[in-house]
């Protein structure tokens, strides 16, 4: 199945994350879904346009904003797919739990807090 987010999600989705790096702090996917009035099916919206962010960072050496958006649970790290994700970019390398997961979460979210970012993706 393809899944596609409207223009102006995609642009509302990159401003919700600028102002959470200038804020310095992170979102959980369902604020992130309601903030951006994500039509059905939601997550998997909102899971594939992370996963699109995530890459254009990766190509161009960026830290990855997709990194500010985590669960809801008491690990208030990204979902497990993610860190499945960003193994299969090549940016992590590990279990997708756990300590090290954890960890490179803690020093990715630094490393966006201080990068500046240009105004296109």
């Amino acid at each position: 199945m393809s899944v596609r987010i409207l223009r102006q999600h995609w642009e509302a989705l990159l401003t919700e994350l600028d102002d959470a790096r200038r804020q310095r702090h992170l979102l959980t996917y369902r604020a992130l879904i309601e903030r951006l009035q994500l039509p059905t099916p939601a997550m998997q919206t909102l899971t594939a346009a992370l996963e699109h962010l995530a890459a254009l960072d990766a190509r161009a050496e960026r830290p990855l904003r997709s990194a500010l958006v985590i669960s809801q649970g008491a690990s208030r790290l990204p979902r497990t797919g993610f860190f499945d994700y960003v193994t299969r970019i090549g940016r992590f390398h590990g279990p997708s739990d756990g300590i090290e997961a954890a960890s490179w979460h803690a020093s990715e979210v630094a490393r966006v807090f201080e990068f500046d970012y240009p105004d296109q993706p």
